[in-house]
């Protein structure tokens, strides 16, 4: 910006006093004074739409940016996709090559893993349900549960009579 001092402004008022004269001054001010404010404006303006379009820059260089991370993810999962596709198919048919059983074909013969597995997921369950762990150590399953007035009367002494209240 122009560096204007108070003694510059001062000279530039007494020069418009004497070229101008008295009556035309106010007038000629206001007018300096308006077109200063829409240059003013006009500036800001102008910066701020500069200010716009790098911002908007910016946002497309990022979109951009991230479209091309989105398409490698894509590619990398589907590459990893088709390879474990690739690995089960071969292994799938090397398995049915050699002569092992499938079990989706042949249900009638257990296969040991399948009973194995049944064998794990069932134990599992014995130890993480909540079930209390002294009922999980009895050989059997109750056949009959009684409350627990039913077993104190159960295990009372036969001379033990209940007190009655008069």
């Amino acid at each position: 910006m122009i560096d204007i001092g108070l003694t510059k402004i001062a000279m530039i008022g007494v020069v418009a006093l004497v070229v101008i004269g008295p009556e035309k001054l106010p007038r000629v001010a206001r007018m300096a004074g308006s077109l200063f404010g829409r240059a003013q404006r006009y500036i800001n303006d102008v910066k701020s739409e500069v200010s716009r379009e790098i911002e908007l820059e910016e946002l497309r260089k990022m979109q951009k940016d991230m479209q091309e991370a989105a398409s490698d993810v894509e590619q990398s999962i589907a590459k990893n996709m088709s390879e474990a596709q690739e690995s089960f198919n071969t292994t799938w048919n090397d398995d049915n090559s050699a002569g092992l059983s499938n079990p989706l074909m042949e249900p009638s013969t257990p296969n040991p893993l399948v009973v194995k597995a049944k064998d794990f997921r069932r134990k599992k369950l014995a130890r993480t349900s909540a079930i209390p762990s002294w009922y999980k150590r009895q050989s059997g399953h109750k056949t009959r549960v009684i409350s627990g007035a039913a077993r104190v009367a159960k295990y009372r002494p036969a001379g033990a009579t209940r007190k009655s209240f008069h």
